[in-house]
């Protein structure tokens, strides 16, 4: 055992390499300007409403506000002016992205940590929960039941700092799954695009990532705050270093990754300063790369086992996490938005409007879909979640709530498997040219999942949106859509609901 933390110990002391920190600073600093956040956060002059409908109604373009334009729209204190903020965001989501909802689903594959973060269950220090890291044929059977038994075709895998869970271990987890093939009512159930949250890594760790076929690289910094951070992540730590979570993303893009996604975890610091800093972050990196995050998720902190939250003093109400996220699709307007299952369904139908993605049937156990399995015969299962989700529902019951509010859930990947992704697809989403396409795909893909997985009450409702769907695209040819394109995608419906599957444009 004194050997084995001895190696953990060496391994964790060479995870950070600080050339690949100081390689994106500007002139030794960070783009976290601290006292820009603050000079911003101090003014408390309410705004001219007519430059709040300004620069909200921009959000249409897809163009990021500077941090200066999103203190503005902070500083509302007008209910009904926040009331046309809202819908804003939601005409700004419509634009971009349509009325399309992306589901997925989180893996967890291990929660062995070095790190001890004061609010996670994971923390290395916490005695109360078992540690586990799957094997290769457990991973494989969990997005087994997640493909074949939900219906689910995007996973994020998860994964605590270890070296028993380092970057070969996650290629190699990603690699397993996109071999699964498990049959259903009619055709297969398989993961096409497998996402990863995981621990930042150096350049060439992200490479192997790449090699095996990510889909987005998941970071969240937590915290922007210094001081926060330094309270939290003790300095004898990995997570400790600051600037090493902040630059992952950068790394990221560095390493071919074109597909990033960011986040905070919302109530360690003042939520404000928090998307202030995510605005810089997003603009350094269209600085440097030329394209901003892919994604932006709003998990707000929620309980954690034996985790004591008694020193957290900006927690967010329901109110500014409503302002949070309709400040985040305005701010980074071409971004998807992702609100999870930390959510209660009350909330998460209250800002589904600005969102385009969300998770269901959600279990956040290190094997938790199969100890949902053994749970259902009677069997007893260890604990082992990270924190308390709000929705536990099933996605065939979110997909049948969706639908009720107008929404079709969308499986589509396949621009990522045509090419289009990074700086290609966002440049095709503010054009709006990509959503043609993924109007389409999601059709396709909507009427695949209806059925191999609807319940009869889903499939009712399901129709009756992709009925919507097709007056919608019908009435867009021969604008939008060539006679040619409309035709051939009516046939590949059709042949969709004869037994053929993954049919995409």
């Amino acid at each position: 055992m004194v050997h084995e933390n001895a190696a953990i110990v060496e391994w964790a002391s060479n995870v950070i390499k600080q050339d690949e920190i100081d390689r994106y600073l500007m002139d030794g600093k960070d783009f976290v300007d601290d006292a820009r956040i603050e000079r911003l956060l101090a003014d408390q002059t309410e705004p001219d409403p007519a430059l709040v409908r300004e620069i909200a109604n921009a959000a249409t373009s897809g163009e990021t506000l500077t941090p200066e334009q999103t203190a503005i729209l902070m500083r509302v204190t007008d209910e009904s002016l926040w009331e046309e903020m809202f819908a804003a965001a939601a005409k700004a989501k419509r634009a971009i992205y349509d009325n399309r909802v992306v589901t997925f689903a989180p893996l967890y594959c291990g929660d062995l940590c070095v790190n001890d973060c004061a609010y996670c269950g994971f923390r290395k220090s916490n005695e109360a929960i078992d540690r586990k890291v799957l094997s290769y044929a457990a991973v494989e059977r969990e997005a087994a039941l997640l493909a074949g038994k939900i219906g689910h075709k995007r996973l994020v895998i998860v994964f605590g700092e270890h070296p028993a869970t380092d970057a070969d271990y996650i290629a190699e987890c990603m690699r397993r799954i996109y071999t699964v093939k498990v049959p259903t009512k009619v055709g297969l159930g398989v993961i096409r695009r497998v996402n990863v949250n995981a621990a930042p890594m150096s350049i060439d760790d992200m490479g192997k990532l790449q090699k095996a076929g990510i889909g987005t690289f998941q970071v969240f910094q937590e915290t922007y705050n210094r001081t926060t951070y330094s309270e939290v992540h003790p300095a004898n730590t990995v997570k400790g270093n600051f600037r090493w979570r902040l630059y992952a993303l950068h790394r990221a893009m560095e390493a071919g990754i074109d597909d990033v996604a960011m986040g905070a975890l919302f109530g360690l610091a003042d939520w404000r300063f928090e998307l202030l800093a995510m605005v810089m972050h997003t603009r350094d990196l269209e600085r440097l790369f030329s394209i901003g995050v892919h994604t932006v998720s709003v998990p707000r902190i929620e309980p954690a086992e034996n985790t004591e939250f008694s020193w957290l003093k900006n927690r967010v109400s329901d109110r500014d996490f409503k302002r949070l996220v309709c400040l985040i699709r305005l701010s980074i307007p071409s971004a998807g938005l992702i609100v999870t299952c930390r959510e209660k369904p009350e909330m998460i139908r209250d800002v589904i409007p600005m969102c385009t993605q969300r998770d269901a049937s959600s279990r956040i156990g290190i094997g938790a879909y199969a100890d949902g399995e053994k749970e259902d015969k009677g069997e007893q299962t260890g604990e082992r979640q990270q924190f308390i989700l709000g929705d536990t529902r099933s996605l065939d019951e979110v997909i049948c709530e969706l639908a009720s509010m107008g929404y079709i859930t969308s499986f589509c990947t396949a621009g990522y498997r045509c090419g289009r992704t990074g700086k290609k697809i966002m440049g095709l989403l503010k054009s709006g040219q990509e959503g043609c396409f993924c109007k389409l795909n999601a059709v396709l893909t909507f009427q695949e999942w209806l059925e191999d997985f609807g319940s009869p009450e889903t499939k009712a409702i399901g129709a009756k949106i992709v009925e919507q769907e097709l007056s919608e695209i019908a009435a867009r040819t021969p604008g939008t859509y060539s006679e040619a394109m409309h035709k051939n995608f009516l046939a590949s419906l059709e042949l969709i609901k004869r037994g053929e599957r993954d049919l995409y444009f």
